[in-house]
């Protein structure tokens, strides 16, 4: 998926953040890790774990409906073969409706929900 998408050329992964080859994971698109789903093109993505995949999946506890419109959009760009521009810019409003409405939030632990990290996504799309 890294070669079919370009992604080192590209210097992004499916959600926009910064490509960097030790960081890269598969992420179940269409049938979850926890419910069997294979791990194929067709199901998968390819994020950066420390920061896009972590990322979505604390959306996912906290807003569903972001979580899906994000996922929808990378399927999306899955099934044209190449990450547009138009998919990627969704994604960012979506990220930056999250961290509007979940600023303040924090952990169990009193840190930040939202790490700095996260927010910071490449805009060479």
């Amino acid at each position: 998926m890294i070669r079919m998408y370009k992604l080192r050329e590209l210097g992004i992964d499916f959600m926009g953040y910064e490509y960097h080859k030790s960081d890269a994971s598969y992420h179940h698109l269409i049938v979850p890790r926890r419910k069997g789903g294979p791990e194929t093109i067709q199901n998968g993505a390819i994020l950066m774990q420390s920061t896009s995949h972590n990322y979505l999946h604390t959306i996912e506890k906290y807003d569903l409906e972001i979580f899906e419109f994000i996922t929808s959009e990378m399927i999306d760009e899955n099934i044209k073969g190449y990450l547009d521009k138009e998919n990627l810019h969704y994604i960012d409003d979506a990220l930056k409706y999250f961290e509007h409405h979940y600023c303040s939030l924090t952990t169990k632990k009193g840190k930040p929900l939202i790490k700095e990290e996260y927010t910071k996504r490449l805009k060479k799309y």
